[in-house]
């Protein structure tokens, strides 16, 4: 891709935020809006119908709050880095820190022990004070658990925030410097580091009357190093295109919520992951959005195991680096 464009369609300020959305790439470069229909029943609520209010309490909430709290919120000690190394720390879930020699990333951050109902199962790896200070917060979507307003506002003073369109304006009030909305395919830019954000199979509302929030993932691009986080997505055929487009040598990809079957038109499980994996070429699979949230039937401990055997049947064990949250690796 080209250098990217600066240009912007629109720029304002609203409580002293800068606000604006790229323009590296027409507007078609987005899903069809749903059709819009009134829910007849809880199961309607969702995309993949996948459950009713009896299951979703008994699976989701009450196991939850039988189950203690596990996990051990470390003080990390970051590595100093020379160029072109990057450091990556789970924090959980979907939250990741990544560091370069003098860019600090965080995307999807979610500290939260509660989700409305929704008990938080293992801590998270780190405190937020412990978090060095912010230059980019990336943002894949709207759900509560990807993007947690408490979390996001605790922040120590994150200056550019990237989310989807339609996601804006969710985020004024959260202490961003600049917002910018990004279509499928569009860039973002400032000295050497490139941002794209890329097409997922999800969906973006946070609300029943909000289907036209977008949702995706990312590819950051800094110092000669691609990483790839794919946000919440089903398996399908655009991970080819992310792929062949970027190559990304570090792959964060979701392994968790798959079941029962009807989720895997959201999410995927280990197989699939694996699956995207091989489509994007990249060097090095990280998983993640498991063992956090009970947010599906599965065990809390089914998808790292899953993984672990299916990696070791098709010789991707030294491709699979499973980090411990709180723990910055380097690669």
């Amino acid at each position: 891709m080209a250098a990217v464009s600066r240009i912007f369609h629109f720029i304002h300020r609203v409580a002293g935020v800068k606000y604006g959305r790229c323009m590296t790439k027409p507007f078609s470069q987005r899903p069809a809006l749903p059709r819009r229909q009134l829910p007849r029943s809880f199961k309607d609520l969702t995309p993949s119908k996948h459950f009713n209010p009896r299951t979703f309490f008994q699976e989701l909430v009450w196991k939850a709050l039988l189950t203690r709290r596990t996990g051990q919120q470390r003080r990390p000690v970051f590595p100093k880095l020379s160029r072109g190394q990057v450091a990556v720390t789970w924090i959980g879930h979907a939250s990741f820190l990544v560091q370069f020699t003098d860019l600090n990333v965080l995307i999807d951050p979610n500290f939260a022990n509660w989700l409305f109902l929704l008990k938080r199962i293992k801590r998270s790896g780190l405190k937020i004070r412990d978090l060095p200070p912010i230059d980019l917060v990336l943002l894949t979507h709207a759900h509560f658990d990807h993007f947690h307003k408490p979390t996001l506002r605790r922040l120590p003073h994150p200056k550019i925030g990237l989310m989807p369109w339609g996601v804006g304006d969710l985020a004024f009030d959260l202490g961003f410097s600049r917002i910018i909305e990004m279509d499928w395919w569009e860039s973002f830019s400032q000295r050497d580091w490139k941002v794209t954000f890329t097409p997922s199979q999800h969906w973006g509302a946070r609300t029943l009357a909000d289907h036209h929030r977008g949702y995706g993932g990312f590819v950051l691009e800094y110092q000669g190093r691609k990483i790839y986080h794919a946000g919440d997505s089903a398996y399908f055929d655009g991970f080819k295109q992310i792929g062949e487009k970027f190559s990304p040598e570090i792959a964060l990809l979701p392994i968790g919520a798959y079941h029962p079957e009807s989720f895997r038109r959201v999410h995927m499980g280990p197989d699939e992951a694996v699956k995207a994996f091989k489509d994007l070429r990249a060097r090095w699979l990280v998983p993640m959005h498991y063992g956090s949230f009970k947010l599906s039937f599965e065990a809390l401990d089914e998808p790292p195991r899953w993984l672990r055997q299916i990696a070791v049947q098709e010789n991707l064990m030294a491709k699979l680096r499973m980090l411990d949250e709180g723990v910055p690796v380097v690669f």
